[in-house]
């Protein structure tokens, strides 16, 4: 199979100039281009531009991912709107690095095969499904974050090399509210990352209800009608020219700070180390897996009671049984033959528990006799072991 890499970035808060779009043209004649767009696929060779220094300098979010394995997610948002300080407990070698350039935060989430093996890509991903990632942040939800960090956490449980010590030593960034209850990107993001969903679930046993989306739009208003009126002109000149980013995502990240005392997660709750997240998962896996088999031998047990009724109701009307065979081999349909067969079939289960195999035998030698010359049933009967000995 040939090498596969999907490239794609995103400009969201302003559309790309004509000479960024010549620049970014530069770079790959294949690609579908527009002033917010970038996409191409490699199938042969590499992208020959820099994807750090594009999220830097024109785009606000990026999506890479190849058939062996590595995985990279860039996201892009003004400082002002989510701080390197609320970003930088989460993040962790290979899996979410953050830095400023020119006024602006950006995230690096990652996560490479050489961590768990080669992964399937049966289902592509595209950047839209995590765009919303980024009004998410900048409104104070940083579970996107903690999942990143939870990544790193899988990745290291399928490593070999890594001492018991470092396991112990390291503790859990600030737990967000809500990790039971992922939105739909943060999901995606789980799954992209490819986060073990049962450390997930251990995870979220330390955090509250997810963060309320809804908004109070009498407090809003008596919040935004005490800001000082300078301020409340230069949102409103912002808003009218466009201005990128838009205001709205700061000004209802300011609302939710003042409202809720705080925009991060409270580091009230005792923070685990790693090893307790662990062992945690481990818990969670051998409960699903016991769950998962109780209700597998509860199915069975259903099945089973199921068929020793249909089986005692077939051995009350065996006469009407045999009649009814009868009458699907006088159809001469494959589909009344197969129906026939089924039914040969039950009947000599039902024979054998009454303990009267020889009476079976010797009707099913009468019916095979009386249709001999019915090459396609006899085939049927042959391939059902429905033979007389």
């Amino acid at each position: 199979m040939s090498e596969y890499q999907y490239y794609e970035f995103q400009a969201i808060d302003r559309p790309l100039t004509q000479d960024e779009l010549e620049q970014v043209r530069a770079l790959s004649s294949r690609a579908r281009i527009s002033a917010t767009h970038f996409v191409n696929e490699y199938h042969y060779g590499n992208f020959r531009g820099d994807e750090r220094k594009l999220v830097e300098q024109l785009y606000d979010a990026h999506l890479y991912f190849a058939n062996w394995g590595s995985r990279r997610l860039m996201l892009r948002l003004p400082t002002t709107l989510l701080p390197a300080r609320s970003a930088e407990p989460y993040c962790v070698e290979d899996a979410l690095t953050c830095w400023t350039r020119n006024g602006h935060l950006l995230l690096d989430f990652a996560c490479s095969a050489e961590d768990g093996g080669e992964w399937d890509f049966e289902t592509p991903f595209t950047l839209a499904s995590f765009t919303t990632l980024r009004t998410e942040l900048a409104a104070g939800d940083l579970r996107p974050l903690y999942l990143a960090w939870l990544s790193a956490l899988t990745r290291w449980e399928l490593e070999e090399d890594v001492d018991e010590d470092e396991y112990t030593s390291t503790i859990e960034p600030p737990v967000p509210a809500g990790l039971a209850q992922l939105t739909g990107p943060q999901q995606a993001l789980a799954d992209f990352l490819h986060i073990d969903p049962h450390l997930l679930t251990a995870a979220a046993h330390a955090g509250g209800a997810a963060p309320s989306q809804a908004i109070d739009k009498d407090a809003l208003a008596a919040w935004i009608r005490a800001l000082p009126q300078h301020e409340k002109d230069d949102l409103l000149l912002d808003a009218a020219l466009d201005a990128a980013p838009q205001p709205g995502p700061a000004l209802l990240a300011r609302h939710r700070a003042a409202s809720h005392g705080q925009a991060e997660p409270s580091t009230a709750t005792r923070r685990r180390s790693a090893a307790e997240l662990l062992d945690a998962a481990h818990e969670v896996r051998s409960e699903h897996t016991r769950q998962r088999e109780q209700a597998h031998a509860q199915a069975r047990r259903a099945e089973q009671l199921t068929r020793e009724r249909h089986l005692d109701h077939l051995a009350e009307n065996a006469e009407q049984a045999w009649q009814d065979i009868a009458n699907l081999i006088g159809q001469k349909q494959p589909r009344p033959y197969d129906t026939a067969v089924t039914l040969l079939k039950d009947l000599r289960e039902v024979h054998d528990r009454a303990d009267t195999p020889e009476e079976f035998a010797r009707r099913l030698h009468d019916l095979r006799e009386q249709h001999r010359a019915k090459s396609s049933l006899m085939r049927r009967f042959t391939d059902a072991d429905l033979t007389t000995r």
